[in-house]
């Protein structure tokens, strides 16, 4: 069978790992990623098209007698390849792994999300959402809560559109910036105000049919490029599955509370969703809360979580997409894994490309997950902020992390960095 990845833009870690688990399969012949790069070259086919060029998506999938298709990121979701293929009489039959249009908007609309949450008592923060017409209507909004506070782009912001302002008036400045002078552009044309909360973030990742629903391994990521959690927001630095703090008491309290009536809500509302839900929780106090929902995996969180599962991926989606999720016996890897990223120098601010990566022929013990690399001249160079995630096992984070440090200092390219800390909440 020929399956098909799609990212748009760039090509990523968490695509490279779906690639690495979905190849293994007896049931994948041939893979195609898009548009890929130096790592799911040496195991698929890349094609250089954009994951959001529908028409391109349909010419190839016809051409290759392509029979799934896996979609990475959020924004050809948010913008319909489900839909499209479901409408197209030519495609209707192939399965998509993703949600509908309406299923992505939980994550392309923070409004929309908070809605479904209210709507089905799902626990989440106080809010309320705010226009150019009502700015200063905002503004006084902001007096009525505690600081620090939470302003969200209601759409689509690649990751940048969440600030976190610890001033009353700088936050009165800064939602005036994003109404008024749409500094997320179209993005922040609405803007959510969220009361703030003080916990420990962590994922849980939710795969679905629409019906019945499989919780995969709890993972935890980090942010900041600076140790200690400082400095600049980022795709993400590192992360750890499974969170140490998670116990049977608090996982509990997510199924009952938080993912079981997300699925409930797809069904009462009419949403067709046959792929991963992605919901971003708070811990404060032992009581689970939703920050947000995202209609795919994260990234590095898939590049820690995909190597946990024992079972064929290609067969979990093809359970998905027939709806006979509830018959399939998910297997998952006891052991811990961990992943450390390089970065380019300067990243997530402006960085160069085309830096000469060496010393991958040395790792031993860990997987190189790709994400902004590409082939030239023979060598692989640097192709993006987030370069590569270095995974690796072990019967404890502690011992996986060891494994991932000690081949990131085998790795050498022009200004490379990464944060040595991945991990030290944890211990």
């Amino acid at each position: 069978m020929a399956s098909f990845i799609g990212k748009p833009f760039r090509s990523g870690g968490r695509e490279h790992a779906f690639a690495w688990k979905m190849i293994q399969s007896p049931l994948c012949d041939t893979l195609f990623v898009a548009p890929g790069n130096a790592g799911t070259a040496q195991i698929a086919k890349n094609i250089d098209i954009s994951a959001t060029d529908f028409d391109a998506i349909k010419a190839l999938v016809i051409k290759e007698n392509i029979k799934m298709v896996v979609v990475g990121p959020e924004d050809p979701l948010v913008k319909g390849i489900y839909d499209f293929f479901l409408n197209d009489q030519d495609l209707k039959d192939i399965p998509v792994i993703g949600p509908s249009k309406i299923g992505a908007t939980l994550e392309g609309s923070k409004e929309f999300a908070k809605e479904f949450l209210m709507k089905h008592n799902i626990p989440t923060a106080a809010y309320d959402s705010f226009t150019a017409e009502t700015v200063e209507k905002g503004c006084q909004f902001l007096e009525t809560l505690k600081p620090p506070y939470v302003l969200k782009a209601d759409g689509l912001a690649a990751g940048k559109g969440v600030l976190i302002i610890p001033d009353l008036a700088e936050a009165q400045d800064e939602l005036r910036n994003m109404l008024v002078h749409q500094k997320f552009g179209a993005a922040s044309s609405k803007v959510v105000i969220e009361e703030f909360l003080d916990g420990i973030e962590l994922s849980c990742f939710v795969l679905t049919d629409g019906k019945s629903y499989k919780i995969l391994p709890t993972a935890k990521d980090y942010k900041r490029i600076g140790e200690g959690d400082t400095g600049l927001n980022t795709g993400g630095m590192g992360a750890v599955s499974p969170v140490p703090y998670v116990d049977a008491v608090l996982m509990e309290k997510i199924e009952t509370r938080i993912v079981k009536p997300t699925i409930e809500g797809f069904q009462k509302d009419g949403i067709p969703y046959k792929g991963f839900v992605f919901i971003g929780l708070i811990n404060v106090n032992n009581e689970p809360i939703v920050i947000e929902y995202n209609v795919r995996m994260g990234d590095p969180e898939t590049e820690v979580v995909v190597p946990r599962l024992k079972s064929d991926l290609v067969e979990l989606f093809l359970a998905v997409a027939n709806e006979k999720l509830d018959e399939f016996n998910l297997e998952v890897d006891e052991r811990s894994a961990t992943t450390v990223m390089i970065v380019s120098g300067g990243y997530p601010e402006d960085f160069e490309k085309g830096k000469v990566i060496t010393g991958l022929e040395t790792v031993t013990d860990s997987i190189v997950f790709h994400a902004g690399t590409k082939l030239e001249n023979g060598n692989v160079v640097s192709n993006g902020g987030r370069v590569m995630a270095i995974t690796s096992y072990g019967d404890n984070f502690q011992e996986a992390l060891d494994k991932s440090y000690k081949n990131v200092s085998q790795l050498h390219f022009d200004k490379m960095n990464f944060r040595k800390d991945i991990g030290f909440d944890l211990i």
